[in-house]
Formats: C-alpha cells, sequence, structure tokens
C-alpha cells in the first residue's frame, strides 16, 4: 500500500498554555470551529479559543479528569477520578454538580436526540442525567464490566467495556439492550465511535488492529465487516505494536482518523479499506483526536499514556486539513 506522508506545515500549529500533565479527551464544539474542551490529569478543564490561540476558561475537578464534551457552544460536562459530573457554564463562569458514580467516570457524551447527558464508569454502569436540572433519570448495567468507551450518534449508543463486550443502546429507549456483542478483537478495547451515518461503528484495540463492524444483524451486511493491522513500525526484523488510542470521524466523507502510541494519525476510508494518508510523526503517543464539525480541522492530542521514565511535553495540535487527506478517492 503507497503511503501519502504529510509533512509539518502552516496548515498546523501548537496550541499555548496548555495543561500541566497528560491530555485525557479533547472535543471540538458543536457548531464552531472556533472552541475545543479539553480534559487532562491535572485536574483541569480547559476552553480554548482556537482562532486566536488562548485559554478562555478553565475549572477543576479534586482528581484527573478523564473526559468531557459539550452540550451546546456555552456548556460542558466532565468526569473523571473523582467520580463526580459537572456541568459548567462556559458564559457565567459557574459549575454545577450533577451527580456521581461508585467508580472514576471514564466517558461523558451528550446525547441531543434526548437532551440528556450520558457517562460510563468504571462502575460497570452507565448513568443519564438530565441535562436541565442536576437529576440522574436512569442507571444501567453494562455487563458488571468497567466501561472503557462510549460514542453516540443520533440515537445509535454504543458502549466498550473492559471485557471486549460492547452494548448497543437506542438512547429513546433505555429499558432493555438492542444488541449484546463481543469485540471482534481479541485484546482490550481502546476506543470505540459510531459512523455518522450510523450503519455501524469503527473500534480499536491495545494491540495495532481497527476493526469496521456493522449494526444491520443481516447476514448480507455482516459479510461486510472486517478487520485490519495498524500503527506497527517494523524496525530492524522486530515489528512493533502499539495501541490503538483514538477515532474520529469526518462528518463529511465519513472517513476517519485514528491515532497511536506510535505517534502516527492515519486517515482511513473505512469502506473502501483504504488508508488516504498518515501525517508525520508527533513527539509521542497521539491520545486523543476530534474533528471539527465541518471537518475541517482535527485537533490532535499528543500524551505519554505509559509509565515511561521519558515524559515529552504534553502538546495539543490543531490540524486544518484538505480534501485531499480526507475525501474517499
Amino acid at each position: 500500500m503507497t503511503v501519502t506522508r504529510v509533512a509539518e506545515s502552516r496548515t498546523e500549529f501548537k496550541l499555548k498554555s496548555l495543561p500541566e500533565d497528560a491530555i485525557s479527551s479533547v472535543k471540538f464544539a458543536p457548531k464552531s470551529n472556533q472552541f475545543i474542551l479539553v480534559s487532562s490529569w491535572d485536574c483541569s478543564v480547559r476552553l480554548y479559543d482556537v482562532s486566536a490561540n488562548i485559554e478562555r476558561h478553565k475549572y477543576n475537578h479534586e482528581l484527573p479528569v478523564l473526559d468531557v464534551c459539550f452540550r451546546d457552544g456555552v456548556h460542558s460536562y466532565s468526569g473523571g477520578l473523582d467520580q463526580t459530573l459537572k456541568m459548567y457554564d462556559l458564559n457565567a463562569g459557574s459549575e454545577t454538580v450533577l451527580g456521581d458514580h461508585k467508580g472514576a467516570i471514564r466517558c461523558v457524551e451528550f446525547a441531543s436526540e434526548v437532551n440528556a447527558v450520558l457517562t460510563g464508569s468504571w462502575d460497570g454502569t452507565v448513568k443519564m442525567w438530565d441535562s436541565r436540572v442536576p437529576n440522574c433519570v436512569g442507571t444501567y448495567n453494562q455487563g458488571n464490566e468497567r466501561v472503557y468507551t462510549m460514542s453516540i450518534v443520533g440515537e445509535k449508543f454504543v458502549v466498550g467495556t473492559s471485557g471486549r463486550k460492547i452494548f448497543v443502546w437506542d438512547v429513546r429507549n433505555m429499558g432493555h439492550v438492542n444488541q449484546r456483542r463481543e469485540s471482534s478483537l481479541k485484546y482490550q478495547t481502546r476506543c470505540i465511535r459510531v459512523f455518522p451515518n450510523k450503519q455501524g461503528y469503527v473500534l480499536s484495540s491495545i494491540e495495532g488492529r481497527v476493526a469496521v463492524e456493522y449494526l444491520d444483524s443481516n447476514p448480507e451486511v455482516q459479510k461486510k465487516k472486517y478487520a485490519f493491522k495498524c500503527h506497527r513500525i517494523k524496525d530492524g526484523g522486530l515489528e512493533k505494536i502499539y495501541p490503538v488510542n483514538a477515532i474520529s470521524f469526518h462528518s463529511v466523507y465519513n472517513t476517519f482518523a485514528t491515532g497511536g502510541s506510535d505517534g502516527y494519525v492515519n486517515i482511513w476510508d473505512g469502506f473502501n479499506k483504504k488508508r488516504l494518508c498518515q501525517f508525520h510523526r508527533y513527539n509521542t503517543a497521539v491520545s486523543s483526536l476530534s474533528f471539527s464539525h465541518d471537518g475541517s480541522a482535527l485537533a490532535i492530542a499528543c500524551s505519554q499514556l505509559d509509565d515511561s521514565d521519558d515524559t515529552p511535553e504534553d502538546v495539543l495540535y490543531i490540524r486544518y486539513v484538505t480534501d485531499q487527506e480526507t475525501k474517499p478517492k
């Protein structure tokens, strides 16, 4: 396979005044390329104005923050090791504690379809919260396994757990699980993202692989699912295999980016089973990725994720991507 490598250029820049520890999650605002939320192991959540390259807001949790999301342009939600879900009003500069879990909150997503916040926890549950009042409206068991990743598009809500289980829910009716699946990858799940067209999801593991799965159980549709190797580097006679930590979809083209502990970002055309390009190598592991709502920009968080003695600086790049990099050929 030929790989188009894309060098560092003026289309990419570093954000200033970044967190003092690893970046756990980055999310662009729902309808703007200008604002991005960043959660960190330094216990902070920060809002950046990308176009001016400045930090606009910052608030803290008592312990490291593992995930963050927007409700709209002016409200954020965040959770982490302090087991507490916070809402922050970016206009008023005020925070509200919505409630908590019995374990760390690993994932936070906003479900616009039902105007609710969803949190996935290491306590083995997902909770749904009314976004207008601090009120938990439901607790849903995920097989008594830690929630590691989750993704929502419209009504489709997919949860991945520590034991490689996948739960597919419909947020309009959380009374029962729509599908219980097992990951088609042999090793621990790192990230799941639902296709923008809601036909399926992409799943990555700690063992340099990505699976493309379809939700329709029709055998003809299921024949289309596949998995592929990526984020592996040949070094002499050995192949080093790296976790695939992050996935983000381009909302216009249905292509997706993957980020790995090898420091690379790849862009894939999942339907045609092709790699479109690979960016230059970053200084350390790619911990989180987020395309802007129109797909014109990609946020690339680079943070050391393991306990190695070598700790390169934590960096967040904003890259303005081209059709050549992201559009199916």
